[in-house]
């Protein structure tokens, strides 16, 4: 499903406007039909009799409230209309709207200070639901002080509220809530869902999401140039690549491993089982020498390669021609779980990575070792294989920017997609709400996943998965979607057994197969 931003969305009612014929009051009727719809379902169509208090800006958005309040009117319901501007200060549709309301003697009361708030203080201790429909997607910046003491009383009243399109106080584009922000329990968006409704801090208020149509052209819809996308369960079946009853292990991909160092050998066994899981046909772990034979006692179904290795028990730089003969019979190569931070990793990874011709994912102390080699060599970048797949956390994120934690998170969407397009690979940027962005512009935002992830080893997981399906000839971006869906889909089973607070990457292991039968079948 595709998301959008406020202009993304702009765009697409003009365009119904003015090349589809449709008055712009008619999408607003449709709007306000919608946000009716929804409360006939929360209110199990018993309307007649209901307290709602709806309270509208004087934009589009209020006039979709308007709408709403008119025919709850109609119903029977006992409305209350709050109004953050003058009469004549509402225009065009939402203008109309005023007037139907204003000649239906609707009741009707101003909010154009903080001393008329105490009138909505009262309203809301005897309303069944309440109406958000203040701001909608043009809204950037703080509320101020009086819609923030009007947005914290709705929210501190604790009554059922609906937003209309998305929740006040919350910017569609960037998710960013500088002040208050109506914490709302349903939210009904039109057309299409709104970008910053899925980033931190705002999909914490939105409440359940309604995606509801309003009448827009599904050509319109279709045709237009719309980068971003939500990974869904129907996208991701979408996908998916049957397999033949005559398939071998051959046909499904070799992934070479390269990782693991003293007390690290845990991270490459979880990736090593993650590509299995995924459906990879062969994987094979490369690991220094003396940590040969753990692998081999820890890994079953893996097939696993001594190298040489530094004094300090690292990969060593000596290593490089035989991964190189490795990497020629692997169809992906995956580097850094476990791998360990030294002087000759960053030696050999710098002489390795311009000279494979394979796919290339690299994670943790592989993405370390990166930025270190980036920070000494700025054109690096243009080096790196040309299908690679880079999957930092925000702190790995960080150090290959050389910024603070804290401005990668400022700016998640924004900050991925400039640097795979700068870079030109496929980057996965790790969190809540992972981000797939593409160095053609394309972007996708996971819905699968919970709080529990939060703990070592589950990126390891994840490596190793995006790598099995890469091996899989899916291409990075797919991959890389599939992949983050899948680990997320598995944590979510998982946690319904193990809860939050005991959720361990093993877990996450244990119920990708569960996982991978629910979207294949």
């Amino acid at each position: 499903m595709r998301i959008v931003t406020s202009e993304e969305m702009r765009k697409l009612d003009s365009s119904a406007i003015k090349n589809y014929g449709i008055p712009g009051i008619v999408l607003m009727e449709n709007a306000g039909l919608q946000v009716l719809n929804k409360i006939t379902s929360i209110l199990q169509g018993q309307i007649a009799g209901k307290r709602i208090a709806v309270i509208c800006g004087k934009g589009n958005n209020g006039g979709d409230g308007m709408v709403a309040a008119r025919h709850l009117m109609n119903m029977g319901a006992d409305v209350k209309l709050f109004l953050l501007a003058r009469p004549d200060e509402i225009k065009g549709d939402a203008g109309v709207n005023l007037i139907i309301l204003q000649r239906m003697n609707a009741k009707i009361y101003l909010l154009l200070n903080e001393k008329d708030l105490h009138r909505l203080e009262i309203s809301l201790i005897y309303s069944h639901l309440v109406i958000d429909a203040i701001y909608g997607t043009g809204f950037k910046g703080n509320t101020n002080d009086m819609v923030s003491k009007l947005i914290s009383m709705v929210n501190d009243n604790k009554r059922t509220v609906i937003s209309v399109d998305l929740p006040s106080g919350m910017e569609a584009d960037t998710g960013k809530v500088f002040r208050e922000c109506i914490k709302a329990n349903y939210t009904v968006t039109f057309g299409l869902p709104k970008l910053g409704m899925f980033l931190e801090p705002a999909c914490r208020f939105v409440g359940e999401l309604t995606i509801a149509d309003i009448s827009l052209p599904r050509k319109l819809v279709e045709d237009a140039t719309l980068p971003r996308q939500l990974i869904t369960g129907d996208w991701v079946r979408s996908k998916i690549i049957k397999r033949e009853p005559e398939a071998h292990k051959g046909d499904f991909g070799h992934v070479l491993l390269l990782g693991g160092s003293p007390g690290m050998t845990g991270a490459l066994c979880l990736a090593a089982l993650g590509a299995i899981r995924t459906g990879a046909g062969l994987v094979t772990a490369g690991v220094p020498r003396s940590l040969n034979p753990i692998l081999e006692q820890k890994l079953t179904e893996v097939m696993t390669k001594p190298l040489p290795e530094s004094d300090k028990g690292y990969i060593g730089r000596d290593a490089l021609e035989t991964i190189l003969e490795m990497a020629v019979k692997a169809d992906v190569v995956a580097i850094g779980p476990g791998m360990g931070v030294s002087p000759e990793g960053e030696v050999l990874l710098t002489e390795l990575l311009p000279r494979l011709n394979k796919p290339v994912v690299i994670d943790a102390d592989g993405l370390n070792l990166l930025s270190k080699i980036v920070a000494a060599d700025k054109k690096f970048a243009a080096k790196l294989p040309k299908d690679t797949v880079l999957t930092p956390h925000p702190g790995e994120m960080a150090r290959l920017l050389q910024v603070s934690t804290e401005e990668v998170q400022k700016e998640r969407i924004k900050i991925a997609e400039n640097f795979a397009a700068s870079w030109g690979i496929t980057l996965v940027l790790k969190g809540a709400k992972t981000i797939v962005a593409c160095p053609d512009g394309r972007t996708y935002l996971n819905t699968t996943g919970n709080p529990g992830m939060a703990t070592g080893g589950t990126g390891d997981v994840l490596t190793g998965m995006i790598a099995g399906l890469m091996g899989q000839k899916y291409d990075c971006r797919t991959a890389a979607a599939l992949g983050v869906f899948l680990h997320g889909l598995a944590a979510d089973k998982a946690v319904c057994i193990t809860g939050e607070y005991s959720l361990t990457a093993g877990d996450i292991i244990d119920y990708l197969p569960a996982s991978i039968l629910e979207i294949t079948h």
